[in-house]
């Protein structure tokens, strides 16, 4: 079997479940968050009852009561809200590693920004998704975690340094990438190493028949409210990559700052309008400035080009390849007219996921995609709306199967 064509399965199959997975978390938090706010008190509550709510859904009611600390009696079946979390993170890492790390040169190096052997921005990758959780870890154990508000802005101010930083690192879409992995794992961090073992010490209290603290419920509460803030900025972030208005950006890093922002101001309305307070309908105006506030960012110029560096070993071998003639006339008559640093193409900004094909370097560096798209598969050109012949796929194929493998 074809190791590109299994790759590219491989991928597919382990995004399905990543997606698959962050629906299941993040409507779980959501739901949580939702139904936290809207307890209510109410008459003939059990004894130790926070709140009650009343829910219908699928034809029926249910009744919910929240004990804050722990109920009288533990009951026989217990569900543990963990493996969303879990499963999520792990699938996250192992797409970053199918697709950056197996293609760290076309993903992630950048050598205009820094010279990077494969497994040095391997390692800098991985070492630098635990430095978050390490920093934020010891903030909210210490006395700012009595001060919610501005554990938020230092989290925050954390979140824009590493924003910058991975862009002077990696490439503009790698950086967006690795700044979402930055904060889901600081996200899990706290499910694994804070909100689950601090609900484990209440179980086993009750257990042995001891009144449990509520200072782990309360620890818990304020690391589950966090990661609600954090998660629409996470998905927008790992949508990222497919937008180069976002990632391509000069001002990437600043436009990620302000999408968390956004995401504070979108759950603040559904946080208050949950918990049944007045909602605060300012919140729509400002999401919808800092909105227009990226949009102008992304037009204020782009990152440089690819395939400004030298030639790598292997982009010298496809470039020097009896094929590769042909290859650049046949990019250059299907696919420039879109595939270019000014489209011709009416109504692209930029190149289509910021694939520029108008030099040797840029064609030879973008192989593998050529043969997967144009080659293999009629995807590109979208329609075939620049009518490619299919002995001209053949040439795509005879050329990446002579040169491009290995």
């Amino acid at each position: 079997m074809d190791g590109v064509i299994l790759h590219d399965w491989a991928a597919f199959a382990i995004r399905w479940l990543h997606v698959i997975t962050a629906i299941a978390w993040i409507g779980s938090s959501f739901y949580f968050i939702a139904l936290d706010l809207s307890l209510r008190k109410a008459p003939g509550l059990p004894e130790k009852a926070h709140g009650e709510e009343w829910q219908v859904h699928g034809g029926g009611f249910y009744h919910i009561t929240k004990y804050l600390v722990a109920p009288e009696r533990l009951p026989e079946h217990l569900t543990w809200f963990k493996w969303e979390s879990y499963a999520t993170w792990l699938s996250g890492a192992a797409m970053l590693m199918v697709l950056y790390w197996a293609q760290a040169e076309l993903y992630l190096i950048d050598p205009a920004k820094m010279e990077l052997s494969t497994w040095a921005a391997i390692l800098i990758s991985a070492l630098s998704l635990g430095i978050g959780w390490v920093i934020y870890d010891r903030l909210c154990k210490s006395r700012l975690g009595e001060n919610p508000t501005t554990l938020m802005l230092l989290l925050f101010a954390l979140l824009v340094v590493m924003a910058w930083g991975y862009d002077q690192v990696f490439t503009g879409r790698a950086a967006l990438l690795h700044l979402g992995a930055f904060t889901a794992t600081i996200m899990t961090a706290n499910v694994a190493m804070i909100i689950i073992p601090n609900q484990r010490i209440v179980v086993a209290d009750l257990k042995a028949g001891r009144t449990p603290d509520p200072k782990y419920g309360k620890i818990a509460k304020l690391r589950s409210t966090h990661n609600n803030y954090l998660t629409l900025p996470v998905v927008f972030l790992m949508l990222s990559n497919h937008y180069p208005l976002a990632f391509a950006s000069r001002w990437n890093w600043l436009i990620a700052a302000l999408v968390f922002l956004m995401g504070v101001t979108i759950r603040h309305f559904f946080n208050s309008s949950h918990a049944g307070k007045p909602k605060p309908w300012w919140t729509w105006g400002a999401t919808v400035a800092l909105f227009l506030g990226i949009v102008w960012l992304s037009s204020l110029g782009t990152q440089r080009l690819e395939g400004e560096a030298d030639l790598t070993a292997r982009e010298a071998r496809l470039t020097a390849d009896p094929h590769f003639e042909a290859v650049r006339d046949i990019v250059a008559g299907r696919c420039s007219m879109c595939h270019a640093a000014e489209p011709s193409w009416e109504g692209l900004a930029t190149a289509p996921k910021r694939v520029v094909l108008e030099s040797d370097a840029q064609i030879a560096r973008h192989a593998r995609e050529i043969f997967l798209q144009a080659g293999l598969t009629d995807a590109m050109p979208p329609g075939n709306v620049s009518y490619i012949e299919p002995e001209e796929r053949a040439t795509l194929r005879a050329w990446f199967d002579s040169a491009g493998r290995g």
